[in-house]
């Protein structure tokens, strides 16, 4: 914000459109300064290519280092207190393998067998698919958050989820110049089904 003292003027006239607008220079700050794991993936980026966003970063595929890229929309979002389902589609996949390798994985992506443009396809087979990963096919990736029980037994996020849901929806997600804009439905239909949300949290 300091760098950008337009940041907060931007922010504000998405919020009268019930919209959040999230800078991309804050998930970068976040990335950057979140402590590396082994197994988690390196030198990440983040690009505007509205509506969808580019994601870059090095990986370990299968014991051959990849540098890999793609383009990521979000379709549809689905979230409940028992249901957290985002729809993705995903294009301009690149995959290049860095250094010397001569596994099976890097053979595929020197020869081009890989058929980048279907990277559902691919997913579908992965040898350790995770839980989340509820559908794949051709462009499509469906994450399930609730498939993982570390986040679906967590009472408070499942507590939270009951109490705003009903009321609020996160309709979309695109990308808006360097902003991550979420777009919010509101319904007062479901204040009863959050007031009930709010009483068994309190019970709880």
């Amino acid at each position: 914000m300091v760098k950008n003292p337009t940041t907060m003027l931007s922010m504000a006239r998405h919020a009268l459109g019930m919209r959040i607008a999230v800078p991309l220079d804050s998930l970068r700050w976040f990335i950057a300064n979140t402590p590396p794991s082994k197994k988690a993936p390196q030198d990440i980026t983040i690009t505007p290519r509205p509506p969808a966003i580019g994601l870059g970063a090095t990986i370990d595929l299968m014991g051959t280092t990849v540098r890999a890229g793609a383009s990521i929309r979000i379709e549809q979002i689905e979230v409940t207190d028992h249901k957290f389902k985002v729809t993705l589609r995903i294009s301009d996949v690149t995959m290049k393998v860095l250094g010397e390798s001569f596994t099976p994985v890097a053979g595929l992506i020197k020869s081009g067998a890989l058929d980048l443009s279907k990277p559902g396809n691919l997913a579908k087979f992965m040898p350790k698919r995770p839980p989340v990963l509820v559908e794949a096919h051709d462009d499509i990736v469906v994450l399930d958050l609730m498939q993982n029980p570390k986040f679906a037994e967590n009472d408070k996020v499942r507590g939270l989820l009951g109490t705003v849901t009903p009321v609020i929806q996160v309709s979309g997600l695109s990308t808006e110049g360097d902003f991550l804009i979420l777009q919010l439905r509101a319904s007062p239909f479901g204040l009863p089904r959050a007031i009930s949300a709010v009483r068994q949290l309190a019970a709880g």
